[in-house]
C-alpha cells in the first residue's frame, strides 16, 4: 500500500537517497531542506504527488506555515522522519563558538521539536502514524571532539523515548541509528578514512525496507538500521 512519507533534510545524504526511493516503490513523498536550489530541481524531478519546500526547521513559524500548507493538500503522514541535522567542525568543547554550539542544538533538536508540535496533533486525529527521529551512534556513545553533536543527538534519544510514553495507541516515536555512513557530516569528522564506510546508496537498500517494517509495537524502542 503506498504511504505518504515526510521527511526532513532532503537536499543531500540519507535525506535525499530515502526520498529517491521511496518515489521509486511508489510512495508519497513531501520533504523539506534550507537550500532552494535542491529543492527546485526535486520538484522539476519528480513533481505532483511529491511536494518538496524551501522550509528552515530551527525556525517554529516557518514549520508551521509548512505543515500548514501540507495538511491543506495531504491527509496527516503515515511516516515522519525528522532526518535534517548539522555538525559543527571537530573541536574541543571549550573552544567550540557559541554561534556553532547554538546552531546544532536548534537544528538538531529544536528542528525535531518544532516539526513534532504542527505534526502530531494530525496524525493523532487520524489515529496512526509512525515518527523516526533520526539519532546516532553518538546519541548512545561518545567520543572527543563532538561533544556538542553528542549532546544533541543523546536529546533525542531523551525527546524521543519521552514522546513515545505521551502518544495514544496506533502512534510511535522511534530514535533511529543509521548506523556509521560515508556522508559529507561524516567526512567532516573522519577525513578521508570516511570513504571506507557504507555509502548512502548502499545504505538505503537495508534502510528502505527497514522502515516499512516499524509498527507501534516498536514505540520507544531504539533500533539501529541493519548492516
Amino acid at each position: 500500500m503506498s504511504k505518504i512519507i515526510l521527511i526532513t533534510g532532503v537536499s543531500r545524504g540519507l535525506g535525499r537517497v530515502l526520498t529517491e526511493s521511496f518515489i521509486n516503490l511508489g510512495h508519497t513523498v513531501i520533504g523539506c531542506a534550507r537550500s532552494p536550489e535542491p529543492i527546485d530541481l526535486l520538484n522539476q524531478q519528480y513533481g505532483k504527488p511529491h511536494d518538496f519546500q524551501v522550509v528552515n526547521v530551527e525556525d517554529h513559524q516557518s514549520v508551521e506555515n509548512w505543515v500548514n500548507h501540507l495538511l491543506k493538500n495531504y491527509p496527516a503522514p503515515d511516516i515522519v522522519i525528522n532526518n535534517a541535522a548539522i555538525i559543527n567542525p571537530l573541536a574541543p568543547l571549550w573552544e567550540v563558538p557559541p554561534h556553532e554550539f547554538n546552531q546544532v542544538i536548534d537544528v538538531n533538536i529544536k528542528g525535531v521539536a518544532n516539526v513534532i508540535r504542527y505534526l502530531v496533533p494530525a496524525m493523532i486525529k487520524r489515529g496512526s502514524g509512525i515518527i523516526i527521529n533520526l539519532s546516532s551512534g553518538w546519541g548512545r556513545s561518545t567520543s572527543p571532539q563532538v561533544a556538542t553533536y553528542c549532546t544533541s543527538k543523546w536529546a533525542i534519544e531523551g525527546l524521543t523515548q519521552a514522546l513515545a510514553q505521551e502518544l495514544p495507541p496506533g502512534l510511535a516515536a522511534i530514535p533511529m541509528s543509521p548506523g556509521i555512513i560515508h556522508t559529507d557530516m561524516l567526512e567532516i569528522c573522519y577525513g578521508e578514512d570516511a570513504a571506507a564506510f557504507t555509502s548512502p546508496q548502499e545504505w538505503v537498500k537495508k534502510a528502505v525496507p527497514f522502515i516499512l517494517g516499524l509498527s507501534p509495537k516498536k514505540n520507544g524502542v531504539p533500533v539501529t538500521v541493519p548492516n
